[in-house]
């Protein structure tokens, strides 16, 4: 996956959002709907390539999980973008179906790279304790949890997660991939309507990792376990029974960072380098695994 855009093509930035119900996450795969089939076949039909492009992007999500803030790009031919680009997101609109929107569409600084240059990832998780359950408009948005909810001790509990940690006992191991993360926030906050919305900032995540840490910090608040036990969780570094992820409606993709466009080169770079922490030993060559995966929550 090269940052240096062939001689011909021009790199497009594309901010999108949509609505994961109806989708098997991000990714293509066969005989399943997904964002990305969807999003490339619409850029195929409506700047009429021989072709659907490929897509790169910031975070693959998961079936069922939504995105606010979702990046992407892709390299088109600079012919075709000279001439329809002005009128790339309205046509967009027209073709794509009504789960997924292109709210942006620019040529992308030298070095753009979606995935690579991020420098960080922020989520929100959205839990209802009511006892009546979910306002019924906000259903697939909202996860639904029958015990009341002490924010406090899910606050005290996220506060001891935070920092530079390996997160295999909150992962779904791929093999090669590290699971070693900064997560820079973890915050509950109770909303107006009642509504618990967690707000979760790392540089990157591995696969499942948010709907993890969510599991974990509701038992937490239900009182089913200690403030310290995520804690001790993690430093145990094995998957634990108890760590339930919860389901993937209440969990959106709101926003990703990028660096000044000076910064992406070396951004790109340190992204790449095996992530180790202090005390680990450096893998050596074909350590594999990378500094910012793309996968999701």
């Amino acid at each position: 996956m090269s940052d240096e855009v062939e001689p011909g093509l021009v790199r497009v930035r594309l901010d999108l959002s949509y609505d994961g119900a109806g989708f098997s996450g991000w990714a293509r795969q066969r005989n399943r709907r997904t964002v990305q089939e969807e999003l490339e076949e619409a850029l195929r039909v409506v700047l009429r390539l021989d072709a659907s492009p490929d897509l790169t992007v910031a975070g693959r999500t998961d079936a069922g999980v939504h995105a606010r803030g979702q990046v992407a790009h892709v390299d088109l031919p600079e012919a075709v973008w000279a001439e329809q680009g002005g009128q790339l997101r309205r046509r967009l609109a027209g073709r794509l179906p009504m789960d997924v929107r292109v709210h942006r569409v620019a040529e992308a600084p030298a070095h753009f790279n979606a995935r690579f240059s991020a420098v960080w990832r922020r989520y929100a998780y959205r839990v209802c304790d009511h006892p009546a359950g979910v306002d019924p408009l906000l259903r697939g948005h909202v996860l639904w949890h029958n015990w009341p909810l002490d924010l406090d001790a899910m606050n005290a509990a996220a506060e001891r997660l935070l920092g530079e940690h390996d997160f295999a006992a909150f992962c779904k191991r791929r093999e090669g991939a590290t699971t070693i993360r900064t997560l820079r926030a973890l915050r509950w906050e109770r909303r107006t309507d009642g509504v618990l919305e967690a707000t979760v900032r790392a540089d990157a995540f591995c696969h499942n990792m948010v709907r993890a840490l969510v599991g974990a910090m509701l038992f937490v608040g239900d009182g089913h376990r200690p403030a310290t036990w995520p804690r001790e969780v993690l430093a145990a570094g094995v998957r634990d029974s108890a760590v339930q992820v919860v389901r993937p409606h209440g969990l959106t993709l709101e926003e990703v960072g990028y660096p000044a466009d000076g910064e992406l080169a070396a951004r790109n770079a340190a992204a790449r380098n095996r992530r180790v922490l202090p005390l680990e030993p450096v893998a050596g060559p074909g350590g594999g695994g990378t500094g910012a995966g793309a996968g999701c929550c």
